[in-house]
């Protein structure tokens, strides 16, 4: 770690040095949309005569330092005209510009094509982008647009099929996703237990999925992160756009506030299904709603300040006697702050909430758990040269963990109230990221963060013999609940644990000639929630928790090694990369664990290990009428639990066994073709090797019962999963001379009626008495038409 740290040294005095012996001026500014003063991600800006350039940030800034003279600036955003200047650089200039849009029809097709193209000269590797438009075109169920769907067909994804909340990510769960709204932690990502994203596509600007060689301002999680910006709203004039669809419908309105200096932004969502219900006599509901707001205020050139919240529920009930209700709330205010043309900065003021509730009448009472944050973040960006830029930062997040809360839901319930132990925690980190371009061939990106997590005290804390919360029985060889021998009461403003560690990331990339390159990277992360889980996917009862006295964090060490070529300048990519992740300390459940309402979680869980690797390709057609991507993923993901001491058998006997996420084969293609200016088409079809699971081996009878015993774990696999999905656009050709623009969007889920297995039961045959297999489906073919509208 030293030498690490001494790697990083010499290359800030390299960069001090690299300043000195010519004469520079720096150039910088912001980008923005013409027509909305919505600021532009990722924007090139290229200066030809010097075979250099930048883009732009998150929030449309860049810089770049080069020697006094007169050069040519190209400004290219595919999808917008190209700004072609020529510029006499004798001092530092702040220049902002404007792109206009080339054709409107075409504006969510070009956009793809510029965001969504790989960089084979930047170290960045392992990372996915996916445009607005993109996501609009994929095929889903019930014809709603999903962020979440939508990277399920990036390579190195899947989820545990349909209805299933989360995603996963190169063999990792679903709680070691990373999920950021605006910077805010997002906790659960669905709606309706998996059929829909939290996310409206219509509020979106940014979709990155970071899989591997995650830069070090990112941490808390160490499968992935997905980062998602929402759009500003448009300071020029006001504008409308919502959609209409089977079950939801969404509304957008963004316009000027001060026209060319504040703004804002106002969308909802709402599904109305269970309206329909109680023609059917059926006296169930089952809807989400949603909200998200923004509002953004340019004080002058040098600050700019942003508030942004998103508001979400989901119910669901049977009749009146079972509600259950959660989702998520986050609020965010940031301030953009520009110290000098080189040195942009961010401060972040952030809450997050994740809300669970259960109203249970018939056996008289009511349940609510969740989690919340405050987090305080502060980054900076410094473009020091043109090849060289560092990002640096620090923050900090303090948590409250509810575990569950009991109260009788009426005066005659004979319930008596309770209070599950309540948990807090607070974990720091500060982190230096720096992109270095060391010659015309070689880029390094390196980097350094250190995380502190402190476990403060509680009401209640359980002492157990040695420490040791869980016993073994080495008669029956199984693991048991361990009796506690005391109670502590530490104080909250006290300490019970603390975890520090350093997080070093590094990747290169070395360009062989103009069109390939070859890039690898390390990536080691500390996560220190835990989602205690023991389903496939989450479920909204699920409960997190904090590492602590008898639970470690999670460290992952991953390594990757890829190829990348552009064919055709760009028109096609390929690109592909192996992978390999270790990560320690990943929890286990002893057999037959309690984990709801459970006052000491820490009796059912062991520490144990996991692992993943694998191989991705990604082919991708990038521009014209015909795009899409073909993307296949070969991996195995499997943990495990030895014994403690040689005496226990740990849990599947200390082996390997295949965790839940495991799908050796993962095969995604995705294609649209833009007809004409009518029509347009898509499809996307989708293989999965079976999930894992458990079938019984045996039986036995036992007092005039029939039991059914197993084997090892995850032994055995669900059928392999396969759909294909289909849609038509159809654009009125009478929206040229309107003012408001409609399209009709037919679409068709899982068109060939596929029965893809959600689970297997078994069961005796009543008139046979043969034991037989029961697969159970979610969904056939699903049609479904959206009428998409804007203003």
């Amino acid at each position: 770690m030293k030498e690490y740290f001494l790697f990083i040294l010499i290359s800030l005095l390299f960069l001090s040095f690299s300043s000195w012996g010519q004469q520079k001026y720096t150039l910088s500014g912001s980008i923005t949309e013409l027509s909305s003063n919505e600021t532009l991600i990722g924007v090139t800006v290229a200066i030809p005569e010097l075979s250099t350039g930048v883009t732009t940030n998150e929030y449309g800034f860049y810089s770049i330092t080069l020697p006094k003279g007169t050069y040519t600036i190209l400004i290219s955003y595919l999808g917008f005209e190209d700004i072609i200047k020529e510029i006499k650089l004798t001092e530092n200039r702040r220049i902002d510009y404007s792109l206009n849009e080339e054709t409107e029809q075409l504006e969510e097709v070009v956009v793809t094509e510029n965001v969504e193209k790989m960089d084979i000269r930047k170290p960045q590797m392992s990372v996915n982008t996916l445009s607005v438009g993109t996501i609009k075109k994929i095929p889903v169920i019930l014809g709603e647009a999903d962020v979440i769907k939508s990277i399920l067909l990036l390579p190195g994804v899947t989820n545990a099929g349909e209805g299933a909340s989360g995603f996963n990510v190169r063999g990792g769960a679903a709680d070691q996703n990373l999920i950021l709204l605006d910077e805010a932690i997002i906790f659960n990502s669905s709606h309706l237990f998996g059929f829909f994203s939290v996310f409206n596509p219509d509020a979106i600007k940014d979709v990155k999925l970071y899989k591997g060689g995650i830069p070090a301002r990112y941490g808390g999680r160490v499968s992935s992160v997905l980062d998602i910006f929402q759009k500003e709203g448009n300071s020029k004039e006001y504008k409308m756009n919502g959609g209409i669809g089977a079950v939801a419908s969404r509304l957008l309105i963004e316009g000027p506030i001060k026209k060319d200096k504040a703004a804002f932004l106002i969308g909802g969502r709402a599904s109305y299904a269970h309206l329909f219900l109680p023609l059917f006599d059926v006296d169930n509901t089952a809807y989400f709603y949603d909200l998200n707001a923004k509002l953004n205020y340019r004080l002058n050139e040098k600050n700019n300040v942003f508030l942004s919240g998103y508001f979400g529920r989901d119910v669901f009930g049977i009749s009146d006697n079972f509600v259950n209700t959660y989702g998520n709330s986050v609020g965010n205010f940031r301030w953009n702050h520009l110290f000098s043309d080189k040195l942009f900065s961010n401060l972040s003021l952030i809450y997050s909430d994740y809300y669970y509730g259960l109203k249970l009448d018939f056996v008289g009472f009511n349940w609510n758990s969740g989690i919340q944050n405050i987090n305080i973040k502060y980054d900076l960006k410094h473009y020091a040269t043109d090849r060289l830029q560092m990002n640096y930062g620090v923050n900090n997040v303090y948590y409250g963990f509810n575990p569950g809360k009991i109260e009788p839901s009426n005066s005659d319930s004979g319930i008596i109230e309770e209070q599950l132990i309540q948990k807090y925690a607070n974990e720091f980190a500060a982190y230096v990221d720096i992109e270095h371009r060391v010659t015309n061939n070689l880029s390094l990106g390196y980097g350094l963060r250190f995380s502190n997590f402190t476990r403060l005290g509680q009401e209640e804390l359980n002492v157990y013999t040695d420490n040791n919360p869980v016993d073994f029985d080495t008669e029956l060889l199984i693991y048991t609940e361990a009796e506690p021998i005391g109670v502590t009461n530490p104080e909250r403003s006290s300490t019970i644990s603390t975890f520090n560690n350093f997080e070093p990331r590094a990747s290169l990339s070395y360009t062989l000639n103009k069109t390939s390159s070859i890039k690898a990277s390390y990536t080691r992360l500390a996560q220190y929630l835990h989602l205690l889980s023991n389903t496939s996917s989450p479920t909204p009862l699920d409960v997190w928790t904090p590492s602590g006295p008898f639970t470690k964090p999670q460290l992952l060490d991953q390594y990757a090694f890829g190829y990348f070529k552009n064919i055709k300048d760009g028109d096609y990519s390929f690109e592909t990369e192996i992978f390999y992740k270790d990560v320690q300390n990943r929890i286990d459940y002893i057999d037959g664990a309690n984990l709801i309402a459970n006052n000491a979680i820490e009796q059912v869980i062991l520490n144990g290990e996991a692992r993943a690797y694998g191989l991705e390709f990604l082919l991708r057609k990038n521009e014209g009428k015909l795009q899409g991507w073909l993307a296949y993923t070969l991996s195995k993901s499997e943990q495990r639990t030895p014994g403690r001491t040689n005496l226990e058998t740990g849990i599947n006997f200390g082996n390997w066994y295949n965790t839940p996420y495991d799908k050796p084969h993962d095969i995604s293609i995705f294609i649209s073709y833009d007809l004409n200016e009518k029509w347009s088409f898509s499809s996307n079809f989708t293989y999965q090797t079976g999930q894992p699971t458990n079938y019984p081996i045996g039986q036995f009878e036992f007092e005039g019962l029939t039991v059914p015993y197993y084997g090892l774990r995850n032994a055995e696999r669900l059928p392999a999963y396969n759909r294909l999905d289909l849609s038509a656009t159809l654009t009125p050709k009478k929206n040229k001379n309107r003012k408001l623009k409609g399209e009709w969007v037919f679409s068709l889920y899982n068109a060939y009626n596929r029965r893809n297995a959600a689970s297997i039961s078994f069961r005796k045959n009543d008139d046979t008495g043969i034991n037989e297999a029961v697969r159970t489906s979610i969904f056939g073919v699903v049609p479904a038409v959206t009428y998409n509208f804007k203003l």
